[in-house]
């Protein structure tokens, strides 16, 4: 029997402001991943570096995403998302592009490196928020798993390529011009995401708090949500430590140094290339209980680290970890995407983001003081643990384990008031006419 070709979907990547947004999400990433390593060593290398002027600059850039994620999820729920994600991409620009000149001209006060560090933080914390709230007005219900893996698979793959690009550039060309191209892809970006033209949202009546307010309470209505997010606040800080001290200290004392390490980061980061294509295209009935047990992998290379196991089974443990880790991350991101209303899906994303990220400073900063206390491998085994309990403690919240996705044609999940589709047909459509009034906080 002949399928009718109408009833054949075609390729999201034929779909203009999807291959739009993917192609601004895969060049900015790209971009950061440069900018990553290419910040680090323009610190270091500066007149009177040391390590700690180079934790104050990464600090001025972390601290802001925190501080500023709910504002930029408040505003992206009142305003045209695009053209938030544009301004966000233009501030980012200037941020790096301000880094670039100093570090290429040698006249970089630390004062001023801060600032402009706060000031890409700040692009960061409003473009996420929003970015988050873009999927859903492009891609059809039943097609965002799909959507978001593809999205994953093209940010992971290009932020792999970054990583393993941005030593050699910054070798070649000096850290400058590598800061300089991190700057070029925000402007690339921007352009990409003006090509969407969602529209603005009609100016709202409510204070910005009373907003601020309404996301808390469909935040905190939704238990599946708040507790895989309080799951993730210990999962997340247990990662940081083990990535960003206790693993690096681990690996150059027993495993080799700096190329064992960059190997099981490696490792990890083609695990999530691969998570995200198979996260595309499996199909779960229960899509939380699904993603949280996901999270389990991600102890047992911790634990093997804590043993000075050989590099070769770690690298394994990391790969796995990898693919089950962006596994988690397409299913959370459609499910949130489903079962939350659109006109607040920017500003619950924010408090997803603020409550996952909130103890993320803290692994780090007491990583090493724990690690002189007890010992690295000690400090590893406490980490593999803590994520191993916070994750079994999620299994017990009844909606973890029950929550549904839609069946094959169904709508949305529950949440959506009467006229979300009319909302969501009014963003969707092209922007013709000229924005004005928009609201700002």
């Amino acid at each position: 029997m002949t399928i009718p070709s109408a009833s054949v979907p075609q390729p999201l990547w034929r779909d203009r402001r999807f291959a739009l947004l993917v192609s601004a999400r895969t060049i900015s990433v790209l971009g950061n991943a440069f900018a990553r390593v290419a910040l680090a060593f323009a610190v270091l290398a500066l007149p009177g570096a040391s390590p700690g002027r180079l934790s104050l600059v990464l600090a001025c850039q972390a601290l802001p995403q925190l501080l500023f994620i709910l504002v930029g999820g408040v505003i992206a729920d009142r305003m045209s998302r695009s053209r938030l994600m544009i301004a966000a991409d233009l501030v980012g620009a200037a941020a790096y592009a301000g880094l670039a000149a100093m570090v290429l001209t040698g006249h970089a006060p630390l004062s001023a490196m801060c600032a402009l560090a706060v000031l890409a933080g700040v692009a960061t914390a409003l473009f996420v928020p929003a970015m988050d709230g873009v999927v859903p007005l492009i891609v059809p219900a039943e097609r965002l798993q799909h959507a978001n893996g593809m999205l994953r698979v093209g940010t992971n793959s290009s932020m792999l390529l970054g990583l393993a690009l941005s030593g050699v550039t910054v070798a070649f060309v000096g850290a400058g011009w590598a800061l300089g191209l991190n700057a070029v892809s925000f402007l690339v970006s921007a352009a990409l995401i003006r090509g969407l033209r969602l529209t603005a949202r009609p100016r709202a009546v409510s204070s910005r708090w009373a907003d601020l307010r309404a996301g808390w309470r469909e935040f905190t209505s939704r238990q599946w949500l708040w507790t895989v997010v309080a799951q993730y606040s210990l999962v997340v800080a247990s990662l940081n430590a083990t990535v960003g001290v206790l693993g690096p200290l681990l690996a150059d004392r027993d495993l080799g140094g700096a190329r064992s390490w960059s190997l099981l980061v490696a490792a990890q980061a083609v695990g999530t290339i691969g998570g995200a294509g198979l996260a595309a295209r499996i199909r779960v009935r229960r899509p939380v209980l699904v993603a949280v047990l996901a999270t389990f992998p991600a102890a047992l290379p911790i634990a093997l680290l804590a043993v000075s196991a050989p590099v070769p089974l770690t690298a394994l443990a990391m790969f796995c970890s990898g693919v089950a880790g962006d596994i988690f991350g397409v299913l959370w991101a459609t499910t949130i995407q489903r079962e939350v209303p659109e006109e607040a899906l920017s500003r619950v994303s924010s408090y997803d983001g603020l409550g996952s990220l909130a103890f993320a400073p803290l692994g780090l900063l007491i990583a090493g003081p724990v690690a002189t206390a007890i010992g690295v491998g000690h400090a590893l085994a406490g980490c593999a643990a803590l994520i191993v309990l916070a994750t079994a403690a999620a299994l017990f919240s009844p909606q973890v384990r029950r929550l549904r996705a839609p069946g094959p044609g169904s709508g949305p999940g529950p949440g959506p008031g009467p006229n979300d589709g009319a909302t969501r047909a009014a963003e969707a459509a092209p922007d013709t006419a000229p924005d004005t009034g928009q609201p700002s906080l």
